[in-house]
C-alpha cells in the first residue's frame, strides 16, 4: 500500500536561521571592503587639462596636444624666485630622475616672462641639471599665463599688484596620457586635487619648511605617476 504524503512542513534547523544571515552580511562586508580598497587605490579624474601653447627654453612652441601620450606634471614658478621655486624645482628633478621614463614629462610655466626669456630658461634648466627632453620650461604673455593658471585653479598673484605679482602656489597638477588632471584620495576618501611641491618639517606634511627634510607629496607623486604609466 503506497505511503501517504505528509502535509507537514519539515522543521527548519534553528541554527540555519542564524548562520545564513551572518554569511550574507559577511559577504556584503567583504564586497564593500574590496570596493573601498579599489576606490582608495584608484585615481580621481579632476577635469580636462586646459588648452595651452607657450614657448619653451629651446624656442619651440609646446602645447597640451604635444604632451598627449605622456604622464606629466605642471607647476608655476619663476627663475629668480628665492624661496619656494628652488624647492619645487629640486623636488621635480628628484621625480624626473626617479621615474626616468620617456613617457614622463614636466611643464614648468614662468610667471615672470619679462625676465624669463627662452635663453634665461635654458640657462636655468642647465643649472638645474635637467636631462629629460620632456621637461619644458615655458614662457609667454603674462595675461595668457594668468588666465591659464586660473583655468588650472592654481594660484598666481595679480600682476598689477607689485607686492603680489610674483606670488604663486606651490601646488602641482598631475596629468595622464589622455590629458586629464588626476589625483589620489585622502584618508577621508576625498580627492586631494593637487599635490604639494614643497618640503615639510614633519612626515605628515603639516608644517612647510624651505629646509624641511620631508617630502610626503613627492613620494605620492612618484607612486601615482608609476601607476598611470602602467595603464
Amino acid at each position: 500500500m503506497p505511503k501517504m504524503r505528509s502535509n507537514k512542513k519539515a522543521k527548519q534547523n534553528p541554527k540555519s536561521k542564524i548562520i545564513i544571515p551572518i554569511v550574507v552580511l559577511a559577504l556584503i562586508f567583504v564586497t564593500i571592503g574590496a570596493g573601498m580598497s579599489y576606490f582608495k587605490k584608484s585615481l580621481f579624474t579632476v577635469m580636462k587639462v586646459p588648452d595651452f601653447e607657450l614657448t619653451n627654453q629651446n624656442n619651440q612652441k609646446i602645447s597640451n596636444k604635444d604632451m598627449l601620450g605622456k604622464v606629466y606634471l605642471v607647476e608655476f614658478f619663476f627663475s629668480k624666485c628665492p624661496t619656494i621655486c628652488p624647492v619645487m624645482n629640486s623636488n621635480m628633478k628628484h621625480i624626473e630622475e626617479t621615474i626616468n621614463d620617456k613617457n614622463f614629462g614636466i611643464i614648468s610655466i614662468s610667471i615672470d616672462p619679462t625676465n624669463d626669456t627662452p635663453e634665461v630658461l635654458k640657462n636655468h634648466a642647465r643649472m638645474l641639471g635637467t636631462k629629460s627632453p620632456n621637461w619644458h620650461f615655458l614662457t609667454g604673455n603674462r595675461d595668457y599665463i594668468d588666465n591659464l593658471a586660473d583655468q588650472f585653479n592654481i594660484y598666481v598673484g595679480d600682476k598689477e599688484d607689485q607686492s603680489e605679482s610674483l606670488n604663486h602656489s606651490g601646488m602641482i597638477a598631475l596629468v595622464d596620457q589622455e590629458g586629464n588632471l588626476r589625483s589620489r584620495f585622502d584618508e577621508n576618501n576625498s580627492p586631494i586635487l593637487y599635490y604639494s611641491g614643497l618640503n615639510y618639517e614633519d612626515p605628515e606634511g603639516k608644517t612647510t619648511s624651505l629646509t624641511g627634510k620631508y617630502h610626503p607629496d613627492r613620494e605620492k607623486l612618484i607612486e601615482d605617476i608609476r601607476k598611470l604609466l602602467k595603464q
